[in-house]
């Protein structure tokens, strides 16, 4: 691909103000077809309201905003919004849910939020194949007759990655997919995301986290936000550095790698009591 086509999102100046609350300010980013990305960043530096923006959901206040073709402001919304698979704790109630995974899947995948009786009796055909494709893909094959209140935290994550993989998008939003996870449930979901990044016909995928733990391997391109603006944009080895990830967090630290992994730490002597 070249040009706009080789683009997934394209935002030149984009700002979003509410109430006269600065939310963005400013952002120039590209996401690229292919080229996962991560969005880190601390608490409301606006990492949610950009991954908004990307799910044709925000409209921005300020600038100029493409996502898979579509232009905010000239372009029909509703047309590309089916394209993109968005999955946020924050933002569903999926987790009050008694029904089953697979009902669940099978709901998402037919445009509904919730399944009435059984969606496979009243589905279209092919239904039932596209439902255990997207479990399979997660790696929750097994879980397709569990309810889903019997689920792991871990387990329902991949449910909601599921839902959004069943209406085969091109572009999947992941908002704190790792949010309220132990370590070994964390590390199961990076490598089952690792998998799924790898997919050569997969979505691209935009990630939002805190934390640099949590970014699988192939997560090829990173932006940093820190109060609304980028800090830094660009390949994960280049654009994660010391100085970089200290400025967006406000904390002197050092960035480790190790094998497409990355941890950052505090670095030496902060947190050290004072001295008399």
């Amino acid at each position: 691909m070249s040009g706009q086509d080789a683009r997934a999102a394209m935002l030149r100046g984009v700002g979003v103000r509410i109430d006269g609350a600065t939310l963005l300010d400013d952002v120039d980013l590209d996401v690229v077809h292919g080229r996962h990305l991560a969005l880190l960043g601390p608490n409301g530096s606006g990492k949610t309201t950009l991954l908004g923006v990307l799910a044709a959901r925000r409209f921005p206040t300020a600038g100029a905003a493409t996502v898979l073709g579509v232009r905010f402001g000239r372009d029909d919304l509703r047309t590309v919004r089916t394209r993109i698979g968005f999955v946020s704790v924050a933002a569903d109630a999926l987790d009050r849910a008694r029904a089953r995974v697979d009902h669940l899947v099978a709901a998402a995948a037919t445009g509904t939020t919730w399944p009435v009786g059984d969606p496979f009796a009243t589905g279209p055909p092919g239904l039932a194949a596209r439902v255990a494709g997207a479990l399979e893909r997660v790696g929750i094959a097994p879980l397709a007759e569990r309810r889903l209140d019997t689920l792991s935290q871990g387990e329902r994550q991949r449910v909601r990655i599921a839902r959004a993989l069943s209406l085969a998008p091109d572009l999947l939003l992941l908002d704190e997919p790792f949010a309220g996870l132990d370590l070994a449930g964390r590390e199961r979901l990076v490598g089952d995301l690792d998998r799924l990044l790898a997919e050569p016909d997969g979505p691209t995928v935009v990630l939002v986290t805190h934390h640099l733990e949590e970014l699988p391997t192939r997560i090829a391109d990173v932006a940093l936000l820190r109060a609304g603006r980028l800090e830094a944009a660009g390949p994960a080895a280049a654009t994660l550095t010391d100085a970089t990830v200290s400025a967006t967090f406000g904390l002197p630290v050092v960035v480790h790698s190790d094998g497409g992994r990355f941890h950052a730490v505090a670095a030496p002597g902060v947190g050290d009591p004072p001295t008399r």
